[in-house]
């Protein structure tokens, strides 16, 4: 997949895998660090020999949130940009999924294809990307996703030939 793209080739894409990013630990101090920012300090993240002792995963585990938020990185690093776009937006998800658990000190990484591509006026495309964060060694997936992101453009830059 090229590195960058124009406007006019993204309908073409649809159906295609655009990206497939670089690994990420997620090691106990990301997990800490996201609990102290959303509050969020429930013994299954933050207590390595309670979570040991008291869950069947082995010692602590990724705030399933920790792990969707980590789709914006994944993204940047794997997925083409686009050469006419001025600004990004994150517009949300339409399904989210939280299949298995992230233990402290796994990788995980984002596989990203194009699922719709849908213009908005003159100035805004929006993208729906199915995704899918794998961890190392794990057959069953973190999460599975269907995130919808809105790219912003000047109107001099909109493809002509798109209704």
């Amino acid at each position: 997949m090229p590195r960058t793209i124009s406007l006019s080739q993204l309908p073409d894409l649809v159906g295609t895998e655009l990206g497939l990013s670089d690994w990420i630990t997620v090691d106990q101090t990301m997990i800490d660090q996201f609990a102290d920012a959303t509050h969020d300090h429930q013994f299954i993240h933050v207590d390595p020999e309670r979570a040991k002792a008291e869950t069947p995963f082995g010692g602590t585990i990724a705030h399933g949130f920790l792990s969707l938020s980590l789709l914006s990185a994944m993204n940047y690093n794997c997925t083409p940009k686009i050469r006419e776009q001025q600004l990004g937006i994150n517009y949300g998800f339409d399904k989210i999924r939280f299949m298995a658990p992230v233990k402290s000190g796994a990788k995980v990484r984002g596989r990203f294809h194009l699922d719709a591509v849908r213009f908005r006026g003159n100035t805004m495309v929006q993208l729906t990307y199915k995704v899918t964060v794998e961890i190392d060694g794990e057959t069953k997936p973190a999460l599975t996703a269907e995130w919808l992101t809105i790219a912003q453009f000047d109107p001099e830059d909109r493809p002509k030939d798109i209704d």
